[in-house]
């Protein structure tokens, strides 16, 4: 996917996602062609790397629970 389209899957601006490519929170892009593109299942899976604020009793639930 586009840069614009990777900040808006995670949800942030496109100035917040360049800052988190570059301090690799969000992975590298892959270029194709002479395109720079970022792979879904990579920004799925930093995104899951990132600390979350307190969480929520349904990710506790499935922590306690070994998920």
């Amino acid at each position: 996917m586009s840069r614009e389209e990777a900040a808006r899957w995670i949800g942030v601006s496109t100035t917040k996602f360049d800052e988190m490519v570059k301090d690799r929170r969000m992975p590298r892009p892959k270029r194709v062609d002479g395109r720079v593109i970022w792979n879904r299942l990579a920004l799925d899976m930093a995104f899951g790397d990132l600390g979350e604020e307190g969480g929520n009793r349904i990710d506790q639930a499935l922590a306690r629970a070994g998920h």
